[in-house]
């Protein structure tokens, strides 16, 4: 539980795909000059995430690993189907976006005419690949744990688009400096939001160092027990010594 717990805040605030890895960047920048729009393609964003994410987990592991092929027999043991990740990643992504561009335009046709293209572009937005390719490089162990991951980094580029189009309705009565309207000052708001989610990171690092101290704490603790061991080696053995010569 504990485990879940961490790789969901993690995901979100300390490894924010936006803001630690700026994925996604395209419609991050497109979509959020309004909230309404921010929200529907941030929703979009989190349902393709934690679909594709577990789904390319499966893939990963009783397909494209080196052995994986092991359930369908020892002779399909040495099979290594890796060179395929690429395609069968962005072939499941794109097939859950067709969905829910499908269920868009179905039961919300204002919010799929405001998004526009940028909601079949999500099949190639880097952020949505980049959590499936994260996913196998860090090699997360089990399918509940990659269905968290997905989710949760889907719910921290949620927060960062519609963080970013708030304050971009916001400052439209701002007396913003003319060469830094439009993208510029969206940049730099970007940068500054960046460094400030890379504060996040304490709250794993303060931990880690505590285990060091604890860690060290017990190694000079063993080497004091094994000098004081050796102390009383050579006491004994000089005893011994002495009453031989005795």
């Amino acid at each position: 539980m504990l485990e879940h717990v961490e790789l969901f805040f993690k995901s979100i605030f300390i490894d924010n795909m936006v803001f630690a890895t700026f994925l996604g960047m395209c419609s991050y920048l497109a979509v959020s000059k309004k909230v309404t729009t921010a929200v529907g393609l941030g929703a979009a964003v989190i349902f393709v995430l934690a679909v594709t994410v577990p789904l390319n987990w499966l893939l990963d592991q009783y397909l494209l690993q080196e052995g994986a092929l092991s359930w369908l027999g020892p002779e399909y043991a040495d099979y290594n189907l890796s060179f395929l990740s690429f395609i069968l990643f962005i072939a499941t992504i794109a097939t859950m976006v067709q969905l829910v561009e499908i269920v868009v335009e179905k039961f919300s046709p204002a919010l799929y005419n405001s998004l526009g293209i940028f909601l079949p572009l999500i099949a190639v937005n880097c952020a949505i690949l980049g959590g499936s390719l994260f996913m196998q490089a860090r090699e997360i162990p089990s399918l509940g744990l990659a269905f968290n991951y997905g989710l949760s980094s889907g719910i921290g580029w949620f927060l960062a688009i519609l963080a970013i189009a708030a304050i971009r309705e916001k400052i439209r009565y701002s007396n913003v400096p003319p060469p830094l309207r439009g993208l510029g000052i969206t940049f730099i708001i970007t940068g500054l939001m960046a460094i400030g989610f890379m504060s996040f990171g304490g709250m794993l690092t303060g931990g880690d160092e505590a285990v060091v101290a604890e860690e060290q704490n017990m190694a000079t603790k063993q080497e004091d027990t094994t000098k004081e061991n050796k102390e009383e080696a050579d006491k004994t053995s000089v005893s011994y010594h002495q009453a031989i010569k005795e």
